[in-house]
């Protein structure tokens, strides 16, 4: 069985509108929400084999403050110029292009890209998480999909369970 699992970036600012967005550093709201992914994820023993994340700031801060709350050996992680602000189809191209030695991949992107390609794959799941997926994707929220495909090649649109989807907030 595969697992995907898709995180939003963590809160970043808008203080200082001098910043380019590319550049734009997380708040401390999205410190702490990056976190407490992180606990979630290793607590669930979920830790990815294989990490695809977009080259922004504040992917990559959300990313090394997960990957700190993880433990276990350090994924590959593979920084991806082509995520920043990508579309849905540029995501799933991409993990399409992962091999099978990694059967749980996080992807750390951006919306409305992250949302729309959970939504995308989704095709199973609780009434529950299917229903808060398809409001809204917000900051530092995860959405772990499972497929009971060979290869990540063969993942098609709405073949993924939607095990959890997980809203930091309502980790306190």
């Amino acid at each position: 069985m595969l697992t995907l699992l898709l995180l939003r970036h963590a809160k970043s600012s808008w203080d200082d509108p001098g910043i380019d967005d590319f550049d734009r550093p997380l708040t401390k709201r999205g410190t702490k929400a990056a976190a407490a992914i992180g606990q979630y994820i290793d607590k669930a023993r979920l830790a990815p084999g294989l990490v695809l994340c977009s080259t922004a700031v504040r992917t990559r801060a959300t990313l090394t403050l997960v990957l700190r709350e993880i433990d276990c050996p350090a994924p590959q992680v593979v920084f991806e110029e082509s995520f920043y602000l990508a579309p849905a189809s540029v995501l799933l191209d991409r993990l399409r292009e992962c091999d099978g030695r990694n059967a749980t991949v996080l992807i750390v992107a951006h919306n409305p890209g992250i949302h729309a390609l959970a939504l995308e794959l989704a095709g199973d799941g609780s009434r529950e998480n299917l229903s808060a997926l398809a409001m809204q994707f917000p900051t530092a929220a995860l959405a772990r999909l499972t497929f009971r495909a060979p290869s990540w090649s063969t993942v098609l649109p709405a073949t993924g369970e939607l095990v959890d989807f997980v809203i930091p907030k309502k980790l306190d």
